[in-house]
């Protein structure tokens, strides 16, 4: 028999509803089905798990994500006293080089391209929420900020800093304690660095809200290339830049390897490139993101499996050729204005136009790769199986 008393939990001063005391004590008793409609709710859909899965681990390796145990390596727990005595200390005060590298979770990167993903040809800009441990950075997480993009700068307006203290302040009712720790912005097709307004943007966060590091993503060449096009930077006080060039020295240092440039953009480039340094940058998930990632590979994979980078980044693609093509166009000019040269400027062309012969490398592996990606797929999937078995009736009916 079924006891159906309401019975009360100790300690919790409630009731629960009456259910039976134990399972084997249910008991099914099967009635006439006859003349009683069915009903029946059907499965929803889920991708493919070995395609799915195959996907999401190609960008994992890529962009080098790590998993990391969040209990031993404590990435994700948060100490207001230990944030609060690195704050005090101020290490970096004294030494400009302090920071070293910055580790960004991967659920907060793909946030992060994502939203430079969808401000196209325009400047986007964000936020990133975490800590502080020993000379890393640690991202958490990052927001979108409300700001009016262009193609070569972004502004904050006042709306942009009374969403960020807001959202800010309800993250902390919330439970979400982890601070303001830098911010990243969008270079649509020109690298990552620090143009002029970047770096004086990046001073003032450093001397009224430091700690701070600027993020920088291209999210064209992301695409072209399969890989997160991404950059962090910190940047020098104006005393250490003048002191650095008073001796004789460069303020630089972390340079990212080759990388180009447009030519429109490369004065921009060179007249900064002494106030900053970059930082190592590397990513990480635990166990609590992976079901995040897996809920957004999901819903993502097919745009992702059926992109071409030949198509959605053509007008990138075009772009890059003709700025090279100027390039070579000026390198030439320059050498016939110029006639014979002397020895060291004759090493400086040589120079250039190894960097040049580099980039053009560059544009036709990536092309290569696009071509090669469009070819595994319609041999995977058999794209034109259909259409070339017809062609083939035809012929042979002929």
């Amino acid at each position: 028999m079924l006891d159906f008393r309401p019975r009360s939990v100790p300690g919790l001063g409630i009731e629960l509803p009456a259910f039976p005391s134990s399972r084997s004590s249910w008991e099914l008793h099967p009635t006439s089905t006859q003349h009683q409609p069915h009903n029946f709710t059907p499965k929803p859909t889920r991708t493919p798990a070995p395609v799915m899965e195959a996907s999401m681990k190609t960008w994992e390796l890529e962009n080098s994500i790590s998993l990391v145990d969040p209990t031993r390596d404590a990435l994700y727990t948060y100490s207001a006293s230990e944030q609060k005595t690195i704050n005090e200390a101020r290490p970096w005060r004294n030494e400009p080089h302090y920071f070293t590298s910055i580790r960004i979770s991967a659920v907060a990167l793909l946030k992060m391209v994502m939203h430079a993903r969808s401000g196209g040809s325009l400047e986007v800009m964000g936020l990133m929420l975490g800590k502080i441990s020993s000379n890393t950075f640690i991202v958490t997480d990052s927001l979108r900020l409300p700001v009016e993009g262009t193609e070569t700068r972004v502004n904050a307006q006042d709306e942009a800093n009374e969403y960020m203290v807001e959202f800010l302040q309800r993250s902390r009712e919330s439970g979400q304690l982890e601070n303001a720790v830098g911010w990243y912005h969008s270079h649509p097709g020109y690298g990552c660095w620090l143009s002029g307004i970047d770096v004086t943007t990046q001073k003032t966060q450093q001397a009224f809200q430091d700690p701070f590091v600027a993020v920088v993503i291209d999210p064209d060449r992301t695409v072209s290339a399969g890989k997160v096009e991404i950059g962090a930077f910190r940047t020098f006080t104006n005393e250490y830049v003048a002191q650095a060039k008073k001796d004789g020295g460069d303020a630089k240092v972390g340079e990212d390897g080759f990388q180009t440039i447009p030519l429109g953009k490369i004065e921009d480039f060179g007249a900064h490139a002494d106030h900053y340094y970059a930082l190592d940058v590397s990513h990480y998930k635990s166990t609590l993101d992976t079901k995040i990632l897996d809920e957004l590979w999901n819903k993502y994979w097919v745009g992702t499996l059926s992109a071409s980078p030949l198509f959605s980044n053509r007008e990138y693609g075009t772009k890059q050729i003709g700025d090279l093509a100027n390039k070579l166009l000026q390198e030439n000019d320059a050498s016939k204005r110029k006639g014979g040269m002397e020895s060291g400027k004759g090493n400086r062309r040589r120079e250039q136009l190894s960097k040049l012969g580099a980039a053009g490398e560059k544009i036709s592996r990536e092309e290569e790769m696009g071509l090669l990606a469009a070819k595994v797929k319609e041999t995977v999937f058999n794209l034109k199986g259909e259409e070339g078995a017809e062609m083939r009736e035809v012929e042979m009916q002929s």
